[in-house]
């Protein structure tokens, strides 16, 4: 399953908005998704790179993670995010 990226429904802004906030500086890193995560997108510029896909997201952007997934972040501009996992 690909890496996700839309325009979140008001529900989905709605719900998200309750969900917690992660912060990360300018940087580069590797994750792998343990189970699928949701996120909206407040602020920063980042690219997700996996071995079949190249994705990048700014503020507005709700993006969805398969489960499995290993990718690399690279922030370019710092982010915040509210995010859900499972």
């Amino acid at each position: 399953m690909p890496i996700e990226v839309r325009k979140p429904t008001p529900a989905e802004v709605a719900h998200m908005m309750q969900c917690p906030i992660w912060e990360k500086e300018v940087s580069e890193f590797p994750w792998h998704y343990d189970e699928p995560e949701k996120c909206l997108i407040l602020e920063g510029d980042v690219t997700v790179e996996s071995a079949s896909q190249t994705v990048s997201f700014g503020p507005g952007d709700y993006v969805l993670f398969p489960e499995g997934l290993d990718c690399t972040w690279k922030v370019k501009k710092p982010v915040r995010k509210h995010y859900q996992f499972g």
